[in-house]
């Protein structure tokens, strides 16, 4: 099986998709949107998108379906799926159904024309007409593992007898929060230290997140956040805001707080403190890359096998009006319409 992705910019949990689509036999292609302004995309950056895609689908390159990763490459998609003549994926990443109404309209336009389309949060739902499959994005769990504290914090050193807070993200993004993370900490019972990471290599990651007592998001807007996913991968508490899927994953998950109000989230960080590590690698549903991988390569037998039915069903309705029209001829009248 070959599959076009599409994507904007390859995350790890899209390069983990697509490394666990290809050992299950999946040969995958990769066209991001490309990026010539020196601080992000321009718009001329997507109309130059759209003729490479189509180039990549009309130039002999035989796939046997595309699939869209975030909604504002959904419409590159569907064009890409409909010269080809193969079936459309698509799957929404959070923002582009959960942010800017002209975004989601424009997803939901295309999840119109889609032979399937994943959500990997059931909170999305509601942003969404009609049918979904839910495959939450997977967590490499090697990687990200639960590892002693003393450990860790020897690692990234840090001395052993702080509370420490972690943001997971640079303090200059303005949608991250920080001067909330700020103030939620200095409402915490609990004498606590904010600490916050940013360009640290993604293999170090893992050290941050279990030298810290709680990881804090204090998110206005997120297309996950998978940050939520990997600490529960390590057992590490996590204290966010009602952000993307973060209530759907860590909801349930022990020393964990999902709210939108200051106090709680402060409260939140007490329990954390006070409680030790969470049970969130035994809780979060479908959090290892294996069970991604398996739900997406099932769900792409599932959707080319719908097609070759539909176009067997086609050649059988084909062949039966032929087989009229003869029989007709034969009586001397003009076949039917």
């Amino acid at each position: 099986m070959r599959a076009l992705q599409l994507t904007t910019t390859p995350r790890p949990f899209f390069d983990q998709q697509v490394a666990a689509l290809e050992a299950r036999g999946v040969e995958c292609s990769t066209l991001s949107v490309p990026r010539t302004g020196e601080d992000g995309r321009v718009p001329t950056d997507y109309v130059r998108y759209l003729p490479g895609v189509l180039r990549e689908v009309g130039a002999g390159e035989s796939y046997d379906l595309v699939h869209a990763n975030y909604g504002l490459v959904a419409p590159y998609a569907v064009a890409a799926a409909r010269l080809a003549d193969v079936p459309l994926v698509v799957t929404f990443w959070g923002t582009d159904l959960m942010g800017p109404e002209w975004l989601r309209r424009l997803g939901v336009a295309c999840a119109s024309a889609a032979d399937a389309v994943i959500l990997p949060s059931r909170a999305m739902a509601d942003a969404l007409d009609g049918d979904y499959t839910y495959v939450p994005f997977g967590v490499d769990t090697d990687l990200f593992r639960p590892i002693p504290k003393d450990e860790a914090r020897e690692r990234v050193g840090w001395p052993d007898e702080e509370n420490v807070a972690l943001f997971p993200y640079d303090p200059d993004r303005p949608e991250k929060d920080y001067e909330r993370a700020k103030r939620v900490v200095s409402l915490a019972n609990a004498d606590a230290r904010l600490r916050s990471i940013s360009g640290v290599d993604y293999e170090e990651v893992p050290y941050y997140f279990n030298a810290a007592d709680a990881l804090l998001v204090t998110s206005e807007r997120e297309s996950g956040p998978m940050v939520v996913k990997e600490a529960a991968a390590c057992n590490v508490p996590v204290v966010s805001t009602d952000v993307g899927f973060a209530a759907d994953a860590v909801g349930d998950v022990t020393h964990s707080t999902v709210s939108d109000d200051d106090d709680a989230l402060a409260a939140g960080l007490d329990a954390a403190f006070g409680g030790g590590r969470s049970d969130g690698r035994e809780v979060v549903s479908g959090l290892s890359v294996e069970t991604m991988g398996d739900r997406l390569a099932g769900l792409y037998d599932r959707v080319l096998d719908r097609r070759g039915d539909d176009r067997s069903a086609g050649r059988e309705r084909n062949d039966r009006v032929s087989e009229s029209g003869r029989r007709t001829r034969r009586r001397g009248g003009a076949p039917a319409d």
